[in-house]
């Protein structure tokens, strides 16, 4: 692939990641240590949900330059930016303030009462 449209995908993503992530590193960092956020979401087995791994992931990449996010990177931030989409569009009816949805949501970076 021609870099030049390597840089438009790689802009693509971030900008998109950036849509879906609203919230900060530090915002993320207070709630991936609170209990709500640990009981969210699916458990691979092993205890820790994959969203709550997913958020510290997060964390990283909010905290990494563009120019140094490698494939990889990219690569989380294109799931991450699915499933906060995919997950949106299922919003349950009534208050979701205190709702696993809400929590799941907010383990992928993105908080629906923003």
């Amino acid at each position: 692939m021609p870099s030049e449209q390597r840089d438009q995908d790689r802009d693509e993503i971030v900008s998109a990641f950036d849509e879906a992530v609203n919230m900060t590193a530090s915002q993320m960092e207070k709630w991936l240590d609170t209990e709500e956020s640990k009981s969210a979401g699916q458990s691979d087995g092993g205890g820790e949900s994959v969203g709550h791994a997913s958020g510290r992931r997060i964390v990283e990449l909010l905290r990494t330059r563009k120019a140094d996010l490698d494939d990889d990177d990219l690569a989380h931030m294109r799931k991450v930016t699915g499933y906060v989409h995919r997950h949106v569009e299922q919003r349950p009816e009534g208050d979701v303030t205190d709702t696993r949805w809400r929590h799941s949501l907010m383990n992928w970076g993105h908080d629906p009462e923003k």
